[in-house]
C-alpha cells in the first residue's frame, strides 16, 4: 500500500503524490518554447519530485524531446578538471539510460560519440552538445535536448561563471541550439551563488515558481489515502492541516503520516480534529529534518531574531525586499515569504511556533514569581469547579506578575528586551497548558503583526492574541480583528494582550463587546531600564 512520503524523492508507485497538473503543463510549455528555466526554492518543497514527474513523458519513444537529468550535489569540492570530467561521465550515463528506457540501444554513430566524448572545460562543453545533437539524429529524427540540473548550488565556484556563460552562448546562438531547453534547480539563486557580486552571467533566465499545495491539493492528496483505505478525514481536519502548514509539502505529508501511521486510529473511524490536535502536538515537539533545517538557518545570524519578531509583533510590519540581505537569506531558507500587500510574513504557524521556541530561553529565572505568595504553585486556582480554564484570572495574574517582577524582566537571558513580554506570556501559558493537560498552538491569520495562541482544553477553545503597542488606532483595530477571528473559530470569548514599551505607560484592563463577542483586553507596561541604585 502507498504511504505519505517524507524522506527524499516521492515515487508515485510508493507514495501519495499531488499531481500538480497545472504547474507541470506550465513547465512543459516553457520547455517546448526553448526557455532556459530557473527554479530556486527551499529544501523539501518538492522540486526534485516535480521535475522528474514533468520529464517522464519525454522518455517515451514517441517524444521529440530528449531529457538529461543531472545533479550537482556532490560536485562542490571538485577542481574544474574534475568537475567537467564528472559532468561528461554523468551525461553519457544519462543518455544511455534514456535510450534504454525507450527500449532501444544506441546507434553505431551515437555509440562512437559516447565512447570518445570528452569535456575538459566550458568551451569543450559547447562542442560536446553540438556533437551529441548531430549523433542523436542518427538514432531519432528531430530530437530537442532538455537538460535539468538539480542541486545546482553544488557547482564549484571556480567554474560557475564560465559554465553559465557557455549556456548563455548556446541560448543566444542563431543555429538550432543544443540544449534546446535548460532547467536549473536549487536553493540559492544565481545572484546569491555569484559571490563576487558582479553582473549575473545568466540574464536570459526564465524564473519558474513552484507554490506550496493549495487546500484543494491537500484535499486531493488525502483523498488518495481515503480511496485506498476507506478511512476519511473530516473537512475540519483538512482545513486545519492546510492552515497550520500553509501547504508546505513536507509538513503536509508528515502531518498525514502521523495521522495515518502513528496514532493507530482504527481504519473504520473518521479522522477528527481531536486526532489532528494529537498529531499536531507530536509534530511540534519532534525533531525532523525540515524543522532542524529551519532552526539551524534562523540561528545563523542573531539579527534574524529581531527581524522575525518584528514581523509577527507589529501591525506596521516589515516591507519585503530581496535587496535587504537579512530578508533575502530568510526567504532563501523558506522562513518568510512576501504577502499579498508586499510585506514580510512567516511561512506558516508551525514555523512561527518553532521560531518562538528556538529563541525562548529554556529557563527565564522568573518561574518562581509567577504566583503571589498566597496562591498554589500548580495553576490549580485557574480551573473552574467543572474543570474548565478560568482564563480571566489566569491572565489577570500574568499582568500582576509583570508588575511584581518589574525590572527583573531585563535580566531574562538572551532575549531582546523589545519582545521579552511576549516570550514570558508564551512560556507562562505553555507551562499552564502542559500542567492542566491541554494543548496550545499558534494560529496566524494575517501572517504578521500578531501572535494568536489557540488553547484547547476539555473541548473548549480559548484564544489569546498578543502584539506590541503602536498607537491607539491600531489598538482598537486589533480588537475588531480579534472579534472577526473569534467568529471564524466559533469561539465566544477572546483575550487581547498588548505590551506597551513607551516611557510612562499606564496599565489598562478593558472589557468590550463587539459583534456579540466579549473581549478582555490588557495593556501591560514593560519596564525599559533598571532604576538607579541611588
Amino acid at each position: 500500500m502507498r504511504r505519505f512520503g517524507t524522506q527524499g524523492r516521492v515515487y508515485p508507485g510508493k507514495h501519495y503524490v499531488v499531481p500538480r497538473s497545472e504547474e507541470i503543463n506550465d513547465f512543459l510549455q516553457r520547455v517546448k518554447e526553448g526557455r532556459y528555466i530557473v527554479l530556486f526554492a527551499p529544501r523539501q518543497t518538492g522540486k526534485t519530485t516535480f521535475f522528474r514527474l514533468a520529464l517522464e513523458e519525454f522518455v517515451t519513444k514517441s517524444s521529440s524531446y530528449f531529457p538529461i537529468q543531472l545533479n550537482f550535489e556532490t560536485y562542490i569540492n571538485l577542481s574544474p578538471s574534475e568537475f567537467y570530467d564528472a559532468l561528461c561521465n554523468r551525461m553519457r550515463k544519462e543518455i544511455t539510460q534514456v535510450i534504454q528506457k525507450r527500449g532501444d540501444n544506441p546507434s553505431g554513430v551515437l555509440s562512437s560519440f559516447l565512447e570518445h566524448a570528452k569535456i575538459t572545460n566550458h568551451i569543450s562543453m559547447i562542442d560536446f552538445f553540438e556533437q551529441f545533437s548531430s549523433a542523436l539524429q542518427s538514432q531519432y529524427t528531430d530530437q530537442k535536448v532538455v537538460v535539468i540540473i538539480d542541486e545546482f548550488d553544488g557547482i564549484p565556484q571556480a567554474v560557475l561563471r564560465d559554465f553559465l556563460h557557455s549556456l548563455r552562448d548556446i541560448y543566444l546562438s542563431d543555429e538550432t541550439r543544443c540544449p534546446h531547453s535548460v532547467g536549473i534547480v536549487g536553493v540559492k539563486s544565481i545572484t546569491q551563488l555569484n559571490y563576487d557580486r558582479s553582473v549575473s552571467p545568466f540574464n536570459i533566465q526564465d524564473e519558474f515558481n513552484l507554490p506550496n499545495f493549495t487546500q484543494q491539493q491537500v484535499k486531493e492528496l488525502l483523498g488518495q489515502y481515503t480511496d485506498d483505505t476507506g478511512q476519511p478525514f473530516s473537512p475540519e481536519v483538512i482545513e486545519a492541516l492546510h492552515k497550520q502548514t500553509a501547504g508546505q509539502p513536507f509538513l503536509v505529508n508528515r502531518s498525514a503520516q502521523i495521522l495515518t501511521e502513528e496514532l493507530d486510529i482504527p481504519k473504520n473511524e473518521l479522522i477528527t480534529m481531536q486526532h489532528f490536535s494529537k498529531a499536531h502536538q507530536i509534530l511540534l515537539r519532534e525533531r525532523n529534518t525540515n524543522i532542524d533545517h529551519l532552526i539551524t538557518n534562523i540561528r545563523r545570524n542573531r539579527r534574524f531574531e529581531t527581524l522575525l519578531m518584528k514581523i509577527t509583533s507589529y501591525d506596521s510590519g516589515i516591507e519585503f525586499s530581496l535587496y535587504n540581505e537579512l530578508i533575502s537569506e530568510l526567504a532563501t531558507y523558506g522562513v518568510i515569504v512576501e504577502s499579498a500587500d508586499g510585506m514580510c510574513e512567516i511561512v506558516n504557524p508551525i514555523y512561527q511556533h518553532c521560531i518562538m521556541q528556538a529563541f525562548q530561553p529554556l529557563i527565564n529565572d522568573l518561574e518562581e514569581d509567577y504566583f503571589p505568595e498566597d496562591t498554589e504553585k500548580d495553576f490549580s486556582d485557574y480551573l473552574t469547579s467543572d474543570g474548565n480554564i478560568d482564563m480571566a484570572p489566569l491572565l489577570d495574574n500574568f499582568q500582576s506578575f509583570i508588575a511584581r517582577v518589574g525590572y527583573k524582566i531585563l535580566h531574562v537571558p538572551d532575549t531582546p528586551k523589545e519582545f521579552v513580554g511576549q516570550y514570558l506570556l508564551y512560556a507562562y501559558l505553555d507551562q499552564f497548558v502542559r500542567i492542566v493537560g491541554g494543548t496550545m498552538y499558534l494560529e496566524v491569520q494575517t501572517g504578521r503583526g500578531r501572535i494568536d495562541l489557540l488553547i484547547l482544553h476539555n473541548a473548549q477553545k480559548y484564544i489569546v492574541e498578543t502584539k506590541i503597542w503602536e498607537n491607539d488606532r491600531r489598538h482598537q483595530a486589533g480588537k475588531r480583528q480579534l472579534a472577526a477571528y473569534l467568529k471564524s473559530e466559533g469561539a465566544i470569548e477572546g483575550y487581547y494582550v498588548v505590551f506597551d514599551h513607551r516611557q510612562a505607560p499606564e496599565p489598562r484592563l478593558e472589557t468590550d463587546t463587539l459583534d456579540g463577542f466579549t473581549l478582555r483586553s490588557y495593556v501591560i507596561p514593560v519596564v525599559q531600564q533598571q532604576p538607579s541604585s541611588l
